[in-house]
């Protein structure tokens, strides 16, 4: 291969690295902004130029051959170094601007950040915002995120995280639930109560708590209830028609303990495992952060944060 033919094969190969992180042509093609077609006619052309098979084609999905993911191996710091030096010099112009892709779990992102999304678009005018909002726990290096908002008590040394608020978890009952069957005075009491509950695995449903304000012993309680659910703004909405008791995390329900449509039980008691201890916004470690990245993440740190909370 001459050198001129060589230096065309360049974008080529980097749409080779995005086809081998997405795993099919029509996600690659989403992730570059052009068609599948375009694609498949840029592998076709550098397999051609290679003389190598690249891509193992099957009925579901595309992987890379050893020689495809060996090629991607090979160039994988110099594309990241291009793109960490394009993106230092579009942001000297002093302006935060470009695509920040973002993924969030689907209760989090609807009550919190999707509220925040209009005026920090009026704010930064040049920046656009992709979020998905699911509760899968997304690779995002591999499914090519730019941030996570993870709602977690711990992150990954491998990537960097700028907490963003700590949280609580409430349990709580609305007023009418409690008139007809009792407030528990302590964490053994709900055995006795319709107590509804996040949905984890198969195994029998158990909730722990911690004294709150002294040292002592974890209790764990057998917990049984009508309702359980993947997803706490599920949770919330069963609660609130006055069917039983539930762990919430405050962002879900803190403002309906305040105005006193919910009741928070046992606060001498701080549950443990269920939910966070603090709302975090996460990426892979690189030496260089875009600024619009800076922008988006500096303005969820000022919009979350509770009156009160410690500085993050």
């Amino acid at each position: 291969m001459n050198e001129y033919k060589k230096e065309m094969m360049w974008s080529h190969i980097y749409w080779l690295s995005m086809l081998g992180s997405a795993g099919s042509y029509t996600a690659a093609a989403k992730r570059l902004g052009v068609s599948k077609g375009a694609v498949s006619q840029r592998i076709a052309e550098l397999e051609q130029a290679s003389g190598i098979a690249l891509v193992q084609r099957t009925t579901r999905s595309v992987r890379l051959t050893e020689a495809g993911q060996a090629l991607v191996d090979g160039t994988r710091q110099a594309y990241a170094s291009i793109e960490q030096g394009f993106d230092s010099i579009r942001d000297l112009a002093q302006v935060p601007r470009g695509a920040v892709r973002v993924t969030a779990p689907v209760a989090l992102g609807r009550q919190k950040i999707i509220p925040l999304m209009g005026r920090f678009l009026q704010e930064c005018p040049e920046v656009r915002i992709e979020i998905e909002l699911s509760d899968h726990i997304s690779s995002l290096a591999q499914e090519g995120f730019d941030l996570a908002i993870r709602h977690t008590s711990t992150v990954p040394e491998t990537h960097v995280a700028w907490l963003l608020r700590p949280c609580e978890t409430l349990l709580v009952a609305t007023p009418g639930y409690l008139a007809r069957h009792g407030k528990p005075r302590k964490p053994e009491d709900l055995s006795g109560h319709n107590c509804l509950y996040y949905m984890r695995s198969a195994a029998s449903p158990a909730w722990s708590f911690e004294p709150a304000r002294r040292k002592g012993e974890r209790q764990s309680v057998a917990i049984k209830g009508n309702f359980c659910a993947n997803n706490s703004e599920a949770l919330r909405e069963v609660v609130m028609a006055d069917q039983g008791i539930a762990l919430l995390p405050d962002f879900s329900a803190g403002e309906d303990v305040r105005v006193g449509r919910l009741v928070q039980l046992l606060p001498q008691w701080k549950p443990v495992g269920v939910f966070g201890d603090a709302i975090y916004a996460i990426r892979p470690y690189s030496a260089y952060v875009p600024r619009a990245v800076n922008a988006f993440v500096q303005y969820l740190k000022d919009r979350l944060r509770e009156p009160g909370d410690p500085a993050a």
